[in-house]
């Protein structure tokens, strides 16, 4: 299982959500390819990005600090936020990125979704950030209609590889990740799922890492010293 330890970016700082609020922001570093540093020095090889700027906008405010990150370190970075069309995917793909995740896009614009995948095919995945069951969109300001089944299903029927489910309710609170969620969607779909949301623990990961999940996202975690990467990384192995 793949360790992606997270970086939030707002306003070119990284910065962490408490359930995808912004109201209830923390910001853990003015200097976020330091932390990327610190990843690599934990033996880290993945990193999880999130413009959260982006998210909102559908802009990329923090492109300079992301292709940073993937020039100046070896890690294989994937982004999300507010990536809405092919130019934003083509931007962050000849920066260095390895992957861009779709959000609101692959919710609201099918076709876009469909020709990212046939343009770009591995190097596209989709965020499905569940709230009550149901699909949320617009950096998880709104709750759409679709529930998270009939989105997954669509998503293996138009071909995309790589899925990152978030678990809102569990974002940032250090409660334990959705076990239960990840063990039914493993067993469920082919694509690769990687856990997000409130993996705060060793047991967490070794957990995943038993039902066969592709990844886990470290965020809050990391930041406040309740999982030492290096330890995440060992478990996850």
């Amino acid at each position: 299982m793949i360790i992606f330890p997270a970086i939030d970016l707002f306003n070119k700082k990284a910065v962490r959500l408490y359930k995808g609020d912004y109201r209830e922001m923390t910001v853990y570093s003015e200097n976020p390819i330091e932390i990327a540093r610190d990843f690599v020095a934990q033996g880290a090889t993945h990193i999880h990005i999130v413009d959260l700027e982006g998210a909102k906008d559908g802009t990329t405010p923090n492109i300079d600090i992301v292709r940073q990150v993937a020039n100046e370190t070896e890690l294989f970075v994937e982004i999300g936020g507010g990536i809405r069309n092919i130019e934003t995917v083509e931007k962050y793909l000849s920066a260095g990125v390895g992957r861009v995740i779709l959000g609101t896009a692959a919710v609201n614009d099918t076709e876009f979704l469909k020709s990212a995948v046939k343009q770009y095919g591995d190097k596209i995945a989709v965020g499905a950030d569940v709230k009550d069951g149901f699909i949320a969109i617009k950096g998880w300001l709104e709750k759409s209609q679709i529930t998270l089944e009939d989105f997954l299903s669509s998503m293996q029927e138009i071909g995309v590889k790589y899925i990152i489910c978030t678990d809102i309710s569990k974002d940032g609170a250090m409660s334990g990740t959705n076990l239960e969620l990840y063990r039914t969607l493993s067993k469920k779909y082919s694509m690769n799922i990687t856990a997000s949301g409130g993996v705060s623990s060793l047991e967490d990961i070794t957990k995943l890492r038993e039902m066969n999940i592709y990844g886990a996202i470290i965020g809050k975690a990391y930041y406040i010293g309740a999982i030492d990467l290096k330890e995440a990384l060992e478990a996850a192995r």
